[in-house]
Order: C-alpha cells, then sequence, then structure tokens
C-alpha cells in the first residue's frame, strides 16, 4: 500500500488568517476580512515547514495590503500536539489561527494527544509538497543508489532524520521507501526532529547519514551546495531540482505531503467565514501565487466544509499506514 497525502505547509495558511483585510476607499468599510489582533500560531521551531509556511503567508498578505500587525509565534513541543492542545482550549477565539498539516495528523496518534483535529474548526488547505532525500555536501553518498545499497545492508546504522514526530510526513515517507526497498520498517533507525531547523543542523553535522524534509525548506542550502539531493518522494520531478523520483530510483511509492490552517473550536459562524474569507483573498493573491512557484509547493486550496472531510480522511489513512507498517 503507498501512501499519498496531499501536502503542503499548512504553515503558511494559518498566517493568512491572522491577516487583516484592506479598507475599502469609502471611508474604511470592512471588507469582509480584517481581523484586528489577529494571531498565527507555528506549532514546531523556526526554520520548519509550518514556519517558513506561516511567515510566507503573512508577507504576502501584507504585501498584497491585506492586513497589518499579524503576530506571528512559535509554540513547539510533541510533533505539534502541544499548539493544538492550546488551539482547542481557545474556545471561541475568532483572532486565533494555526498552521499545520500532515504532521500533526500522524503526531496525534502517535503521541496519544489529548486533543485532535475534530477539536479545531477547519478553515483552508494551502499547500501540496514533494519531500527530499538529501546528504551533506561531504556525504559519502552521491546518488539514491548508493545510499539504498549502505542502508540495506545495515539499516540500524544509517540513521535517518525528519523533521516530525513519527506519524508525520518526514517519518511516513522514509518508512514507505524502506518497505519498498525490502528494509523492515521496524528496523529503520528514524531520528526525529521539532522542525526543519534543529534537523538541518544535524544534517550538516552528519549526526545522521541522510534527511527527509519538505522541498521548501532547503532549496537554499541545496542551491548553495551545503546539501546534496539524492531524490524526491513525488510522482514527478520537480522542476528546476536535479533529482530523480523515487520510482525513478526502483522504489515502487511515491509520497507527498501538504499544510493547512486550523482555528480554535465554538466559532460563531461569522467569525469562521471571516477567517475563511481571508484565506481566500490571499490565496488569490499574486504574492501567494509567486510564493508557491518561489517556494516549489503545489497549490491545493480547500476551504470549510470540504477541508474538514480531508482531515477526516488523512484521519482514518494515517492510522491505517502506521497499523499496516507496525508502528
Amino acid at each position: 500500500m503507498r501512501l499519498r497525502t496531499s501536502i503542503a505547509l499548512l504553515g503558511a495558511a494559518l498566517l493568512v488568517f491572522a491577516v487583516p483585510p484592506l479598507l475599502s476607499t469609502d471611508g474604511g468599510t470592512d471588507t469582509g476580512t480584517q481581523i484586528p489582533g489577529l494571531r498565527f500560531m507555528v506549532p514546531n521551531t523556526p526554520g520548519g515547514g509550518y514556519d517558513i509556511t506561516a511567515r510566507t503567508a503573512a508577507k504576502n498578505a501584507e504585501d498584497a495590503g491585506l492586513t497589518h500587525g499579524i503576530e506571528v509565534f512559535n509554540l513547539p513541543g510533541a510533533g505539534g500536539t502541544v499548539g493544538l492542545t492550546r488551539l482547542a482550549g481557545e474556545h471561541g477565539n475568532g483572532k486565533l489561527a494555526m498552521s499545520m498539516g500532515l504532521g500533526v495528523v500522524g503526531a496525534v496518534h502517535t503521541n496519544k494527544a489529548p486533543k485532535t483535529l475534530a477539536d479545531t474548526t477547519p478553515i483552508a488547505r494551502l499547500t501540496e509538497e514533494q519531500d527530499i532525500v538529501v546528504v551533506a555536501k561531504d556525504s559519502p553518498y552521491k546518488t539514491i543508489g548508493e545510499l539504498l545499497d549502505a542502508w540495506r545492508k545495515n539499516p540500524g546504522k544509517l540513521a535517518v532524520g525528519g523533521g516530525s514526530s513519527p506519524g508525520g510526513p518526514d517519518h511516513l515517507a522514509p518508512m514507505l521507501m524502506a518497505r519498498a526497498a525490502g528494509i523492515e520498517p521496524k528496523s529503520v533507525n528514524y531520528v526525529p526532529f521539532d522542525g526543519g531547523g534543529e534537523l538541518l543542523a544535524s544534517i550538516l553535522g552528519n549526526k545522521v547519514a541522510f534527511g527527509v524534509s519538505g522541498v521548501g525548506e532547503y532549496l537554499d542550502q541545496i542551491k548553495s551546495g551545503e546539501l546534496r539531493l539524492l531524490a524526491v518522494t513525488g510522482p514527478m520531478r520537480v522542476p528546476g531540482l536535479d533529482a530523480p523520483t523515487l520510482r525513478e530510483a526502483g522504489l515502487d511509492t511515491d509520497f507527498t505531503n501538504w499544510r493547512g490552517i486550523v482555528a480554535p473550536p465554538g466559532l460563531s459562524d461569522a467569525e469562521r467565514d471571516k477567517l475563511i474569507r481571508l484565506v481566500t483573498e490571499l490565496h488569490k493573491s499574486k504574492q501567494w501565487q509567486e510564493s508557491l512557484k518561489k517556494n516549489g509547493w503545489d497549490d491545493a486550496f480547500l476551504t470549510g466544509d470540504l477541508f474538514g472531510d480531508f482531515l477526516e480522511e488523512q484521519d482514518d489513512e494515517v492510522d491505517s499506514v502506521l497499523k499496516e507498517l507496525g508502528l
């Protein structure tokens, strides 16, 4: 069984919600998107996918004239479930949103979190994104084939790092890779980090043999030569990146991640609709569309109840895959 999850940085989406709208020129009439005092929570450390998405969305909203003064803050811990618990406790707070994604879905299961995404108000799915397989520039592994050969010989010795807790995208991707390569997933030495920022330091310091993360997180390091890109996990190559897909490397699997935004429970219809209108206007903006291309994110926009249905499907799918992999 292969897992196809629509990704992409839920982090950015939350920022968007935090954005207040333009005032009309006829005396400051509210356009229906202005949310003074909006705060955007990032449930992992700075530099990770949720963080990049959220801060990109915030900047785009301001550059597009949709908002000012959005507060973006980090509340990391337990794969995003610390932030999720905080969000769920803010019942009826229409001025708070959280960037999230597949990683939070998985962390709820593996951490047996007291709150789940059913305890939130779904706002929007923003992006899909492939994961990438990377090593440090001085790594002995020049190709994905060389890495797979070494991994098969001693899967416990070659540590793989990811910027999410077990059950998250950076964990599920190498587990699916391992199974496709004939490696028992339980034998994989997976080292979790709370976001891509912490993971990067360990890859560059050769604390892990290779890392798996979102394509948008390490583009600068790949272009500068600090990281060597060995493969992408999606069904097609990423434009502008010289790396094969896992299927091209002989592995019968592919994987994509997604990111979005949720808000506290107990919002009024008007508060929920205003958040959705805000993120919808952000999605339409030239600035956001340019950021999608720049970061290698695929547009996966989905709002409200449809996003809620998607979250339920993702929860069921992650639970099924974790059980199938014996994890």
